[in-house]
């Protein structure tokens, strides 16, 4: 069968540098960290202190009434925000769409991870009784988020959540893009979102040593590629894309911000947390979604990598980029923006895709800050795109993100002609 094409037609966001897409561009192209203290809970006796989080978040500036909010966990208010913003972007009239073939699909890796752990802190202290929210379950599960916005929005195509961790929204999206493709949907809402700046993730990836505890220079704590990175530094939010079938997108009149070129998948094999030491699954994901492309890889122009800031992840991930891209290496731009943004989990995926798109319709490359030292590992002759944005026409944008549990997923973006 022919495969329809996939276009890119509204986008959104809320996220550590950005309350809505405007922002969060402006603050990509100024190398801005979202890296604060952490002030929702005592971090006294934490090793990590700070994070990157939402700022001046109210729930009310969105529309949503306390009794609302007060049904929703951050990760779904997250979704709903952005979902709301790309929605609108998009020129969607709702009234003139056949709703049963718009769906659904957002990533999450963790869902509503603070609902749980105030609902289980509340038993524990109530002398063993019972006393649990009626919203305990739909705050909590991760593919509520999903269902919210069909909800809001009458959209009763396919719906579900992804769940591969940090790989969560690009799976979203390659799912997204999949049914679509395959004639299964005229538009899709897909990114991400995640809320774990708590106490259990904070503790927990503390504990697997996974984040950055460089407490007094938080600000650069993220620097992926620097001799002296030590960990990622948590994020949160939500980054959303409304994917549209390119016929049905024209018909409309939309605008089209790219188009949806490919997209990998595939498994390290190896360790629960730790990437494969020679990049093995990160190269296989690059070689599937180049392929799936029809792309070779000096069409690539440039790359947002996952890029964590971890002394393995990083090395490994250049590796797999040299390995497959040869001498193009040398001449393509690379930049990790979550050395701005932080970690954002589940979403990091959707949030970076958003940084593709914007390379490619601003002609400018967002950096990798926080850059100081080199690390003897690291082949600086590659263009990481470090400390300044750079200008550049970006025709094709490829961005990788890597999952605990050794899941890989990549998506390539290009120009729509």
């Amino acid at each position: 069968m022919q495969l329809k094409r996939v276009v890119v037609t509204g986008v959104g966001t809320i996220n550590p540098i950005g309350n809505n897409i405007q922002e969060y561009y402006d603050n990509l192209d100024n190398g801005v960290s979202g890296a604060t203290m952490i002030t929702r809970f005592d971090t006294t006796n934490f090793k990590t202190k700070f994070a990157c989080d939402v700022k001046d978040y109210d729930p009310a500036k969105y529309g949503m009434d306390r009794k609302e909010a007060r049904k929703l966990d951050l990760f779904s208010q997250y979704a709903l925000v952005a979902s709301e913003e790309a929605v609108k972007d998009s020129g969607f009239e709702i009234e003139k769409l056949n709703l049963d073939r718009i769906g659904v699909i957002i990533g999450s890796g963790i869902g509503g991870i603070e609902t749980l752990f105030q609902e289980i802190m509340g038993f524990s202290e109530s002398n063993g009784i019972p006393r649990f929210s009626p919203f305990l379950i739909p705050k909590m599960i991760p593919d509520i988020a999903s269902g919210l916005i069909s909800m809001k929005y009458g959209f009763r195509g396919p719906n579900f959540t992804t769940v591969s961790a940090c790989a969560s929204s690009t799976n979203a999206m390659i799912d997204a893009f999949n049914y679509i493709r395959l004639g299964k949907a005229d538009a899709i809402v897909t990114g991400g979102s995640e809320a774990g700046i708590s106490i259990p993730s904070i503790g927990g990836f503390n504990s697997s040593q996974a984040l950055s505890t460089n407490n007094e220079n938080f600000k650069s704590a993220s620097r992926p590629f620097d001799k002296t990175r030590d960990g990622f530094v948590m994020g949160e939010g939500s980054g959303i894309l409304i994917f549209e079938e390119y016929e049905h997108a024209v018909a409309r009149g939309a605008k089209i911000y790219a188009e949806v070129a490919g997209a990998g998948l595939s498994a390290d094999a190896y360790h629960i947390t730790a990437p494969h030491p020679d990049g093995l699954g990160a190269i296989n994901v690059m070689k599937n979604a180049l392929e799936d492309a029809g792309m070779k890889p000096e069409d690539v122009d440039y790359i947002n990598v996952h890029g964590t800031s971890t002394p393995l992840g990083d090395v490994a991930e250049l590796k797999a980029v040299q390995n497959v891209f040869g001498s193009h290496a040398y001449k393509l731009n690379i930049s990790a923006t979550k050395s701005m943004t932080g970690h954002l989990l589940g979403a990091a995926g959707s949030v970076e895709a958003l940084a593709c798109v914007h390379a490619m319709n601003s002609g400018t490359i967002p950096p990798t800050i926080n850059f100081e030292n080199e690390d003897p590992e690291i082949d600086y002759k590659m263009n990481l795109t470090l400390n300044k944005a750079q200008k550049k026409e970006v025709n094709v944008a490829m961005n990788n993100t890597f999952g605990f549990g050794g899941h890989n997923a990549c998506i390539i973006f290009k120009k729509c002609k």
